[in-house]
């Protein structure tokens, strides 16, 4: 078996609406009600986040609290190359999907002379820099960050000196080059981006898997042609928000976006995807229970959480 290590990262300062820092908890209250003994075969590592900046308020209008997501990637980074040197394998249950950035930078910086590919299950590109962001939020940003992008071509903000200065650390946390490239991301069922996204995914050929390509050519072969795409990569890291999952399931998330995929679809692909023995680390983001009266969102998460792990576990 795989030597897993859960990692709980509860982070929400990048997203902008409040309450992700407590999908992690809410996942676990859903395992219960499933009569799942899931988490008593873990023993979890808590990584530090920096909510405590939201009391501060905020000071980087396109760039919400980039003084604590700095401190947050570095934590979750210093983390997650650890249990990469030590042959772990972490399964990662985060709030916002900002401290993707931070598993990147550590697995990268395990391995550095590996080739990492990237497999993106998510509503939104998330590809924005503070030079191109809408809403400021840093939860829009991760794969701009590993990439090391600015996309100044499609410049609309004049972020602050000050800005720009914790961008520029956080683009060379585990080193001052790309922990990724481009081309090596596939995105799964990503529908909501904005222009300057559309601008680097067609600059750099990203693919994306819509999800009426996943309905008709089925899940399976979707994830092997995901897989065969990254060929050349020697090792992947899947990451999976849930507001991929369409809007009439995806209620408990802070940024839901119809036309997603259904659950079944969405278990199944994370099942089929972490068969790859070249998957290093998996990861689950972007529950909010405070936006969920019933706990659904929770409820599902927990059950694509343990699927995942099971055919992991496995296919080792």
């Amino acid at each position: 078996m795989r030597k897993i290590k859960l990692v709980e990262v509860r982070s929400e300062i990048a997203a902008g609406t409040r309450g992700a820092s407590l999908g992690i908890d809410a996942v676990k209250i859903a395992s219960l009600d499933k009569k799942s003994n899931f988490f008593t075969q873990f023993d979890p590592i808590n990584v530090q986040d920096a909510n405590s900046f939201l009391w501060k308020g905020n000071k980087f209008p396109h760039a919400k609290y980039i003084d604590g997501v700095y401190q947050v990637l570095k934590n979750v980074y210093s983390t997650i190359e650890s249990l990469r040197l030590e042959k772990k394998f972490p399964i990662v249950l985060a709030g916002d999907h900002s401290t993707a950035a931070g598993t990147i930078m550590g697995i990268k910086a395990a391995h550095p002379e590996k080739r990492l590919g990237v497999i993106w299950i998510d509503a939104h590109a998330d590809l924005h820099t503070p030079y191109t962001t809408p809403s400021g939020n840093m939860h829009g940003m991760p794969l701009a960050m590993t990439a090391q992008l600015d996309n100044i071509e499609c410049q609309v903000n004049t972020p602050s000196s000050e800005t720009i200065t914790f961008w520029e650390k956080i683009k060379k946390i585990g080193g001052d080059h790309p922990k990724i490239l481009p081309s090596d991301i596939i995105f799964i069922s990503v529908r909501d981006t904005e222009t300057p996204e559309d601008y680097l995914m067609n600059h750099y050929g990203i693919r994306n898997f819509s999800t009426q390509e996943v309905r008709e050519k089925g899940v399976k072969s979707i994830a092997v042609e995901a897989l065969e795409l990254l060929k050349d990569c020697d090792q992947l890291y899947i990451s999976f928000d849930v507001d991929s999952l369409d809007s009439s399931i995806s209620v408990g998330t802070g940024t839901p976006v119809p036309n997603g995929l259904t659950v079944a679809e969405a278990i199944e692909l994370n099942a089929e995807l972490i068969k790859d023995k070249r998957v290093c680390c998996w990861e689950i983001v972007e529950v909010n229970p405070t936006l969920d009266t019933e706990n659904t969102m929770a409820e599902i998460a927990f059950d694509v959480l343990e699927i995942t792990t099971k055919s992991l576990v496995e296919n080792f």
